[in-house]
């Protein structure tokens, strides 16, 4: 039997299965200025184990369903800001469906050391790395 909406709210919309959007969080970016010494404070604080360093460049640490994705200086490519990380099957097709919603392009894709990568910002100001493998 169908789940039955409350009175008074409305019905959540439901993406029909062939529609269902090809991405997801793939990690959430944090920008630091010392990835071996942030991959010890998580490690310490919240007992993330590391998945994969690339020297002091970049850090990913299992968080459960999502990487927290640690960027030393040379791989912020979001200025300081943290960010949600979307995997795209094609970076520069989710740039034009994002400026077409509405959002804007802050940094054009480019090849980064693992993968195609773009910043964009939300209509609303928030900052969005997309991505997809090389």
């Amino acid at each position: 039997m169908p789940e039955q909406t409350p009175p008074g709210q409305t019905p959540p919309e439901q993406t029909p299965p062939e529609q269902t959007p090809p991405v997801k969080v793939g990690n959430v970016l944090h920008p630091v200025a010392d990835v071996a010494a942030a991959v010890t404070f998580y490690r310490d604080a919240f007992g993330l184990g590391l998945k994969f360093a690339d020297g002091d460049r970049y850090a990913a640490l299992d968080a459960g369903s999502t990487t927290l994705a640690l960027a030393g200086p040379a791989e912020d490519v979001t200025g300081g800001v943290v960010a949600a990380s979307f995997k795209v099957p094609d970076v520069p097709a989710a740039l034009r469906a994002i400026t077409e919603a509405g959002g804007s392009v802050v940094r054009a894709a480019e090849q980064g050391p693992h993968e195609v990568r773009a910043v964009v910002r939300d209509p609303w100001g928030n900052t969005i790395v997309v991505y997809a493998a090389r």
